[in-house]
């Protein structure tokens, strides 16, 4: 906690580099391709966007399923990244970030079976990924406000950034499954399943600390 507490400082909650933020900063009007390459790469470098993707389909096998899920998280994310440009959100993006690594923790326990081991329940998992996915989407409108883009062109802009968000996602995710098909034939996986999880379990307690950290020492 100290070491987080020394290290805590504004970037720990705007993920934007400072070429990137000064170009959009000194541009004006519709520039479709550098935001629709801003979103990709703001998706393909978001660890916390990544590892909660890796929970989702950590145990789902069929591709329609998969595609039900990405789609209800991207749903999620998208109407929220958009709504929470427009409206300014107030947020602290310290607070947002901590919440998007609690669903990673989430996810991880819902992978383990904690909850129906624990209350005999198990949630409803397509409702908790639109739900997260509300909250990554204020998260990446946090780094958007954060940009302090120009009002002339915004929606054009904002549409592009989230369809590069998408094709961001869809490339990671071409490379999770494929790590995870070449993983899944072997006998190591379902031996080292539940370790995995807890190591993600674990990366989302580090995120949350270090968000936290960031939002009391700032």
């Amino acid at each position: 906690m100290t070491v987080l507490a020394l290290t805590s400082g504004p970037a720990l909650a705007h993920a934007v580099a400072e070429g990137d933020k000064g170009y959009i900063q000194e541009i004006t009007g519709v520039h479709v391709i550098p935001f629709m390459y801003l979103g990709a790469k703001h998706m393909v470098t978001g660890y916390d966007h990544l590892l909660f993707l890796f929970g989702v389909i950590f145990f789902l096998y069929r591709l329609k399923h998969i595609a039900l899920y990405v789609s209800l998280f991207a749903i999620g994310h998208s109407t929220t990244m958009l709504l929470g440009v427009y409206v300014n959100v107030g947020v602290s993006s310290y607070l947002i970030d901590a919440i998007i690594g609690l669903s990673v923790v989430y996810k991880a326990l819902d992978n383990l079976g904690a909850f129906q081991r624990w209350f005999g329940h198990q949630p409803d998992t397509r409702l908790a990924t639109l739900i997260f996915g509300l909250f990554h989407g204020f998260g990446l409108a946090t780094k958007i406000i954060d940009y302090d883009i120009s009002s002339e062109g915004l929606l054009p802009n904002l549409l592009a950034f989230n369809v590069g968000v998408e094709i961001g996602q869809l490339v990671a995710l071409t490379g999770i499954l494929i790590a995870m098909g070449y993983w899944r034939r072997t006998d190591a996986f379902l031996r080292h399943a539940y370790t995995a999880n807890v190591v993600l379990m674990t990366a989302g307690f580090v995120l949350i600390g270090y968000q936290l950290t960031g939002y009391f020492v700032t």
